[in-house]
C-alpha cells in the first residue's frame, strides 16, 4: 500500500512538471548525444574541461525548466499541450543541428548546404564574454 502512495505521488509530479508531453524522450536523447559529440569535439580540441562545456550542461537543465513553464502555461490555459508540444519539438531541432554541427567539426560529412550555413554561424568570431558584453551593451549601434 505504501509503494502506491509513493507511485501516485510521483505520477502525479510528472504530470504536473511534464504533463502528456509529446517527444520528450526523443528529446532527452538528443540532448544525451549532443552531450556525448560535445564532448568528442571538446576532446578533439583539447578544451574537454571548459567553461562553455559546463554552460553547455546547465542549459540543458534550463531547457528541461522552459518545458516545465511551458506544461504549466498550457494547463492554466486549458491548451491541451499546445504550447509544451511546439517548445519541444524546437528544443529537438535545435538539438538536432547542435549535434550536426558537432559532427562537421569531428569531421563527419554532413549535407554541403547545411556545412555552409554552419560555417556562416561559427565564423562570428566573439567569445562568450564577448557576446554577454555586445548583448548587455548600452550603446545602440543599429539606430
Amino acid at each position: 500500500m505504501i509503494g502506491d502512495v509513493n507511485l501516485d505521488h510521483l505520477e502525479a509530479a510528472r504530470f504536473f512538471l511534464f504533463g502528456d508531453v509529446k517527444f520528450l524522450h526523443l528529446l532527452l536523447l538528443l540532448m544525451a548525444l549532443d552531450i556525448i559529440t560535445g564532448l568528442f569535439k571538446a576532446w578533439k580540441n583539447q578544451n574537454l574541461w571548459s567553461r562553455k562545456s559546463l554552460f553547455g550542461y546547465a542549459r540543458k537543465v534550463l531547457v528541461l525548466v522552459v518545458i516545465i513553464l511551458a506544461n504549466v502555461v498550457d494547463q492554466i490555459l486549458g491548451l491541451q499541450g499546445a504550447v509544451t508540444y511546439a517548445t519541444v519539438l524546437f528544443y529537438i531541432a535545435n538539438e538536432g543541428l547542435s549535434i550536426v554541427e558537432n559532427m562537421a567539426h569531428l569531421g563527419v560529412l554532413v549535407p554541403t548546404n547545411l556545412a555552409k550555413k554552419l560555417k556562416t554561424i561559427d565564423n562570428s568570431g566573439d567569445t562568450l564574454p564577448e557576446e554577454i558584453r555586445k548583448e548587455f551593451s548600452t550603446k545602440k549601434e543599429d539606430q
